[in-house]
């Protein structure tokens, strides 16, 4: 009777040690599972992201995480990855064609930037010795130069351009111009007639705004970025405006 009852415990005693395996292989095998999965969810994450950025790139994406926004078209891949948006919304492309072969031509890449946003193309232009000298609304003999190369372009379309001055934080030092507003509305205002006179756009389709440095593209921290901010918008508005 003993030696059965040894038996049945120690049938017993196998049995749960073979269930502790088994449990512990189940709990192995889920644990990998589990990683498994927590690795694909990051690689299905950064794929996300990257397939957002190809959106945005077309239409939106950004540029700084400040106040920037849409599409830079600083390379090929860019452009390709923003042209079927652009066109959809009534951006006109060969302009943007155009106004890259100027830039790369005339090695304005540094002074002329392109990007595409909810309102159309933005033509961004640096003032600080390229449009006006610092804190004045007259036009660089260099500038004359640009913008004859960008009203070229713009008038082989329809679209209406808004020309839009902008100015970093720190106040304008000069009795012509009380502050930033002024400043921003008349180097605005100045580009206009340019583009009137010179290039001869119709003047129904320009229109000149002043926003003084309340629309930074980066932050005002330092001279390089205070640079950047100084600037002349030409946005050739979507078809549809």
């Amino acid at each position: 009777m003993s030696e059965e009852t040894g038996r049945n415990s120690g049938n017993d005693g196998g049995g749960t040690l073979r269930w502790l395996l088994t449990y512990a292989d189940m709990i192995t095998l889920l644990m990998a599972f589990f990683i498994m999965l927590y690795s694909m969810s990051i690689l299905n994450l950064n794929s996300f992201k990257q397939v957002a950025v190809s959106i945005r790139s077309g239409f939106n994406g950004p540029v700084d995480s400040q106040k920037q926004t849409g599409a830079d078209l600083d390379s090929d891949v860019k452009v390709e990855q923003a042209s079927s948006h652009a066109e959809n919304l009534g951006v006109p492309w060969p302009v943007v064609k155009s106004l890259r072969k100027f830039v790369k031509e005339e090695n304005l890449e540094q002074a002329v930037r392109l990007r595409v946003d909810e309102r159309g193309l933005v033509i961004s232009l640096v003032t600080d010795k390229v449009l006006f000298n610092k804190g004045q609304a007259e036009l660089s003999p260099s500038a004359r130069k640009i913008l004859d190369g960008i009203g070229d372009a713009l008038k082989k379309v329809p679209n209406s351009v808004c020309v839009e001055g902008h100015t970093c934080n720190l106040p304008v030092s000069s009795t012509k111009y009380p502050s930033n507003w002024e400043l921003s509305t008349a180097r605005a205002t100045v580009v206009v007639r340019y583009l009137i006179e010179k290039s001869g756009i119709p003047a129904d389709r320009l229109s000149a705004a002043g926003y003084s440095d309340r629309k930074p593209l980066v932050q005002n921290t330092d001279e390089n970025n205070r640079a950047l901010n100084r600037r002349v918008d030409l946005v050739v508005l979507k078809t549809a405006d």
